[in-house]
């Protein structure tokens, strides 16, 4: 289905021109879309629909006041043309009859748009959601979650705003303008539309000229908004931190100040409303009593019937409706622009990463990896890799150990294509990773980080994530292969149980198990081992080491190490020191050339070995209090 992508007209152009126009030019296509003859045909429909419900809306005073005048002694009235007229039982009913046709028609507009809009809701919506996912890693780590999200919500609101309001609301405002216009003119003359202009004139001058100066609280206000969200989602994200540090006063404080600003401004908002309907009511009542009184001086006169001041002021009265909507639909439209901002400047942000315009999919044959020379630094300033070149065989393991800011964790960004190499190239079997696909590389590449984050689901979800396809028993087999299907099938839940923010309410080593079955479910012919077993404590990490050295048989691995005991038995083990290859080799070959490898070495066997005394000790100390435990109380000491 083809559409408009609101990024192909540029960044300077969507959030340069403000307008509602230039909005509203990025929303067509959403709701006129391509491919949808349902959804054109509603359109269609809805725009009958409220063009019979305007003519509706003027031709009813005409009954009002047929009635009126039927009612009225007939002395001043002269006989109606048509017989029917003077019955006022019938126009009374005729009145109400309208009435019910007015409100139908305005329903059936609304019901038959409704599709319109949610469709461009969601389309956009699922836009912004994919062009997120789409920007790079750099993006992300800039930019907060909570403020994301909230730009998100906010612009999916100001698409319905502007939707609803301009095409439900300003449209049919215009229309009824136009017609009363001509009504009054026919029935009235020019002086009274004049002065109706005029006054409708100084009403939308200064409703909109307020309502520009309200703009700008409302942008404080958001600005106020997104702070305070921002502030409690990451500081409920970090839940155990804050307990850990005893600072949840501080975390409420730093809440509060963002609430107290977005206070002020919602105040200063109401404030301003309040002075906003007070100067609409003034003009709009002034210039209606200046139409009353010109009237009842006519039919004082003779030259109007009674009939005529009741149409007039009906007809004045329904004017009045939409002009009471005038400034809120404006406020809405502006403030739906406004949010829309944002919105489209996340849609215009360019993706740091993308696709080369021939790239074809990754041929993985035996899964060979090579980087050449390959430089790169975050910040121009600041070079992290400073020409790296080796090469990891297919289905060998090479291990990238150093001090840490050595760029380790670079290289499997690089490899993954989170960011692409300053110079220099990344190969897999003689293929540059920036001629492929970037959805065929990473299908080709597991990941079993340090760090592993699950979704807020169940663990059957969070493996079957490594490939959504899967059925049942593929989920369980990975389970079994990871070593954790006995642990899961015990859960009173089994497969279904949640594991909650982050998979906070497994352990460590749970999460990595959940990790490998994920990767295992994969089977991808390339693995990174980023750090895999640095956080958890020694047991379980001879645990998983042992499942993460069956994972990686016959695989191209790559294993990011920061205990070199876990990396003693890879093909080839390279050494980082500030962003160059300080020494290459085998553990044997490394130990025996006693440079930097072996110095990081001996200092952590000191650590484990003082680690294991730490735990002998303990041991020894936990078995003297169970043996004085197990004494008589004669036998005790004193």
């Amino acid at each position: 289905m083809s559409q408009v992508d609101p990024r192909a007209s540029g960044k300077a152009k969507i959030s340069g021109d403000k307008s509602l126009w230039t909005t509203l030019f990025h929303l067509w296509p959403y709701m006129w879309p391509d491919g949808r003859a349902d959804l054109r045909m509603r359109v269609v429909l809805s725009m009958a629909a409220l063009v019979l419900a305007k003519v509706i809306t003027v031709l009813v005073p005409y009954l009002y006041a047929f009635a009126t005048d039927a009612l009225a002694p007939k002395a001043n009235v002269p006989e109606p043309t048509l017989m029917w007229l003077s019955y006022p039982v019938a126009m009374v009913v005729a009145y109400n009859v309208g009435r019910i046709l007015l409100n139908g028609f305005n329903n059936l507009r609304d019901a038959l748009f409704s599709d319109v809009s949610q469709y461009a809701v969601r389309r956009l919506a699922n836009l912004t959601f994919v062009h997120m996912h789409r920007l790079s890693l750099r993006f992300h780590l800039q930019r907060r979650t909570g403020g994301l999200t909230r730009v998100i919500d906010r612009g999916v609101k100001g698409i319905e705003s502007i939707v609803r309001f301009t095409i439900l609301n300003a449209m049919p405002t215009v229309l009824e303008f136009a017609l009363s216009a001509i009504v009054i003119w026919a029935n009235f003359g020019l002086s009274y539309l004049l002065v109706i202009g005029i006054t409708i004139w100084l009403y939308v001058w200064f409703s909109i000229r307020y309502s520009d100066k309200r703009i700008a609280i409302r942008r404080r206000m958001n600005d106020s908004d997104t702070d305070a969200n921002t502030k409690s989602v990451d500081s409920l994200l970090n839940f155990e931190t804050v307990k850990y540090f005893g600072n949840e006063k501080m975390e409420a404080a730093r809440f509060d100040v963002a609430m107290e600003r977005y206070e002020a401004a919602a105040n200063e908002t109401w404030y301003s409303l309040s002075w906003l309907n007070m100067g609409q009511a003034l003009i709009f009542t002034i210039g209606v009593a200046l139409c009353m009184v010109m009237s009842a001086q006519e039919v004082m006169a003779g030259t109007q019937t009674l009939g005529d001041f009741v149409l007039l002021n009906t007809l004045l009265m329904q004017l009045g409706i939409p002009l009471n909507f005038i400034g809120f639909m404006y406020r809405e439209i502006r403030q739906g622009v406004t949010d829309l901002e944002q919105m489209f400047d996340l849609l215009a942000e360019p993706a740091e990463i993308v696709d080369a315009p021939n790239a074809g999919k990754l041929s993985v044959q035996g899964g060979s990896v090579r980087f050449e020379d390959v430089q790169f630094s975050y910040d121009p300033d600041r070079q992290i890799l400073k020409g790296i070149s080796f090469e990891i065989p297919a289905g060998k393991t090479v291990a990238v150990v150093g001090p840490s800011g050595a760029g380790k964790s670079t290289l499997s960004r690089l490899l993954f294509r989170f960011y692409d190499v300053t110079s220099g190239r990344i190969t897999i079997d003689g293929q540059d990773i920036r001629d492929v696909t970037q959805e065929s590389l990473r299908s080709a590449i597991g990941m079993v980080p340090q760090d592993t984050v699950l979704f807020n689901d169940s663990i059957f979800y969070n493996i079957r994530y490594g490939r959504p396809d899967a059925d049942a028993d593929e989920v369980r087999e990975a389970a079994r292969q990871a070593r954790i299907a006995h642990f899961v099938e015990g859960l009173p839940n089994g497969y279904d149980t949640p594991v909650g923010e982050r998979g906070l309410k497994l352990s460590g080593g749970e999460k990595q198990r959940v990790a490998i079955a994920r990767t295992i479910l994969k089977s991808p012919p390339i693995l990174i081992l980023d750090e895999a077993t640095s956080a958890l404590d020694t047991n379980t990490e001879r645990e998983i080491q042992a499942e993460l050295d069956r994972v990686a048989e016959g695989r191209t691995t790559m294993v990011i190490a920061h205990r070199l005991s876990t990396v003693v038995n890879a093909d080839e083990i390279i050494v980082l020191e500030k962003g160059r290859i300080a020494e290459r080799g085998s553990h044997a070959e490394l130990i025996e050339k006693g440079g930097l490898y072996a110095t990081m070495w001996a200092r952590q066997r000191e650590a484990d070995e003082a680690e294991a005394r730490l735990a002998r000790v303990k041991a020894e100390d936990d078995l003297g209090i169970l043996g004085q435990g197990s004494k008589s109380e004669a036998e005790r000491p004193a």
